[in-house]
């Protein structure tokens, strides 16, 4: 929900584009360099910790469990602990994570359909 600015107290739709919106925190945790690729990587199968990091490329120990901790509260990824030794812990998503990775595998997919053009303005 949009914190409140005095001069407009009327309004409390939702709104990005807001400096106070709270959905602007949340866009920045899903679109960082970490938080869609995790989403992606989790739309596909539940995975442990170890797996997640090995499936995507290049993310440190410590991105990776930053990433998943503020995705698990933003309510994106469920963590499930299982009582064993050693410890196993599996990470997938919520429903609301699977909305979020539906949305961010589209622009994903089209990145990957448009990127020789891109590159090509890029001048590469």
């Amino acid at each position: 929900m949009k914190m409140l600015d005095t001069d407009k107290k009327e309004n409390l739709r939702p709104d990005v584009l807001s400096e106070h919106c709270q959905s602007r925190f949340v866009m920045n945790h899903v679109t960082n360099r970490w938080g869609g690729l995790v989403l992606l990587a989790l739309s596909e199968e539940t995975l442990r910790f170890s797996a997640l990091r090995r499936k995507i490329g290049g993310v440190s120990e410590r991105m990776l469990s930053q990433t998943l901790k503020t995705l698990e509260e933003d309510g994106f990824v469920l963590r499930k602990s299982y009582d064993v030794v050693p410890p196993h812990v599996e990470y997938s998503l919520t429903p609301l994570g699977e909305g979020a990775a539906k949305h961010f595998g589209a622009l994903a997919r089209w990145l990957e359909d448009n990127l020789e053009e891109i590159m090509k303005a890029r001048g590469e």
